[in-house]
């Protein structure tokens, strides 16, 4: 576990605070969270990106081992999460997001459909420690890479997290120009 940070409180004193392990448990998506996965999502993203609830509670049916959830653990709810599926393919493709059908379990890379964290949960490192997390769990269960799209503004910040820009993705989900990422976990010959 990881060890307390020390900031100042509002009166300029020492606080402690908590770190992401204590604050939150971190796990595979459960049964009856469907509902609160979609509802991140419509926070999370535009209605031109965000995945609909019947697609989130397909995708959740499909692979529910390949979503990573942070829940507070003082409230109980989802703060956050990553999912994909899984396939051999290695370039993105806007069906992904779609077609849960194209998941394939034994498939060597994951195809990334988003990382969702809710605003109040925001600039605190969260999304940094679940696709860590992520990205160690995939490693160990043999995945070769993991691929994603994003807009030009999280570029940067998922370069930050070990991925690489691939440059313009052939995607145009939502009407958008995406970049493809992508961040080797396990290179085979």
């Amino acid at each position: 576990m990881k060890g307390r940070e020390k900031s100042m409180d509002i009166n300029g004193n020492e606080a402690e605070e908590m770190s992401l392990d204590e604050r939150f448990e971190f796990r595979n998506i459960m049964p009856g969270e469907e509902d609160q996965a979609a509802e991140i999502e419509q926070i999370c993203f535009p209605p031109n990106e965000a995945c609909t609830p019947s697609m989130m509670r397909e995708r959740i049916a499909t692979a529910p081992e390949l979503f990573l959830t942070a829940v507070d653990r003082e409230t109980g709810r989802i703060a956050g999460f990553f999912n994909g599926l899984a396939t051999d393919e290695e370039k993105f493709r806007d069906e992904f997001f779609t077609d849960a059908g194209l998941h394939d379990p034994d498939g060597k890379n994951i195809m990334l459909l988003g990382l969702d964290v809710l605003p109040q949960y925001r600039g605190q490192g969260l999304a940094r420690e679940i696709v860590s997390r992520y990205q160690s769990r995939e490693k160990e269960n043999g995945r070769k890479m993991l691929l994603l799209t994003c807009l030009e503004e999280k570029v940067k910040m998922y370069e930050k997290m070990g991925f690489q820009d691939k440059g313009t993705a052939d995607s145009s989900w939502g009407g958008e120009q995406w970049h493809e990422m992508s961040c080797v976990l396990n290179p085979r010959e």
